[in-house]
């Protein structure tokens, strides 16, 4: 049996956003404020923690409903989430939109065209290859980097804080 977009993309996808909520704790619990953790980076020239978390969401929830309009274009505009409560809602909220959305929908997006803008430039593809060669890999970079982050202010999060969830057979 083919294995659905869906089950390519959102069960994975709701266990590492799971997983940040945890993260997040395991921050707060560390003792990081909500700027120190907000704007923490690994590098001065990268996005901050607040950043990587928008871009979990972005390129899960966001993705989705991107498809449905057949247009993605990120928003650098959109203020970045300042506080924990903030953190936890986005991914919260990413979490709730996913959760909702049916196998039989994510599926009649197969074959549809997709196109990625991003001031002049565009990117047409397919719903499923943005899906699957653009944001999956973003969502998966993204989350990386916030785990990362974390690892170099101290956290104490390891490989299984990362995974989250495991879906186990019943």
């Amino acid at each position: 049996m083919p294995l659905s977009l869906h089950a390519a993309l959102v069960p994975s996808w709701l266990q590492i956003l799971g997983a940040g909520l945890g993260w997040i704790e395991k921050a707060s619990a560390h003792g990081l404020s909500a700027a120190e953790l907000t704007e923490a980076r690994l590098i001065d020239d990268m996005f901050p923690f607040a950043y990587q978390v928008k871009s979990m969401a972005v390129h899960s929830q966001g993705a989705l409903e991107a498809v449905r309009q057949g247009v993605f274009s990120p928003n650098f505009g959109e203020a970045l989430p300042s506080t924990l409560g903030d953190l936890r809602e986005r991914l919260e909220g990413a979490i709730a939109m996913l959760s909702s959305v049916g196998e039989e929908e994510l599926e009649s997006f197969t074959g549809r065209p997709m196109r990625f803008e991003i001031g002049e430039k565009r990117l047409d593809f397919s719903a499923e290859d943005f899906l699957l060669s653009f944001s999956q890999p973003n969502f998966y970079f993204h989350a990386s980097m916030a785990y990362a982050i974390l690892r170099a202010k101290g956290v104490p999060v390891g490989k299984i804080d990362y995974l989250g969830a495991l879906r186990f057979q019943r």
